[in-house]
């Protein structure tokens, strides 16, 4: 990808907010719907967030377009999936974890 800059206006900031969109939402209990505290999302490998102990997470400046993200917490099966982020749209992922299977007794 190739970035003109406009003379006079050398900066290093990130472009304009219109290829990047932020990103909310909440992580829970898939079955009994409390929310998870200290849930890490990770989107696109790189951009991480931790759930506070409302399961409220976010994170700015995601770019836009196809988005994979991941979510992990102590005690449930990690997940994770792809959606598509429209530029300067904030965008919500509620998400819910299902508790990992206790190995079976031996």
């Amino acid at each position: 990808m190739l970035l003109l800059g406009t003379p006079g206006c050398n900066t290093d900031e990130l472009p304009p907010a219109a290829g990047f969109a932020s990103l909310s939402g909440t992580v829970v209990d898939s079955v009994t719907n409390v929310p998870i505290h200290g849930a890490v999302v990770t989107v696109d490998t790189v951009l991480t967030a931790t759930s506070d102990a409302t399961g409220r997470f976010s994170i700015d400046k995601v770019p836009s377009g196809i988005t994979d993200y991941a979510v992990e917490a102590t005690g449930y099966q990690a997940m994770s999936s792809t959606t598509t982020i429209e530029p300067g749209k904030p965008f919500t992922l509620n998400l819910t974890l299902r508790t990992q299977a206790s190995p079976p007794p031996h």
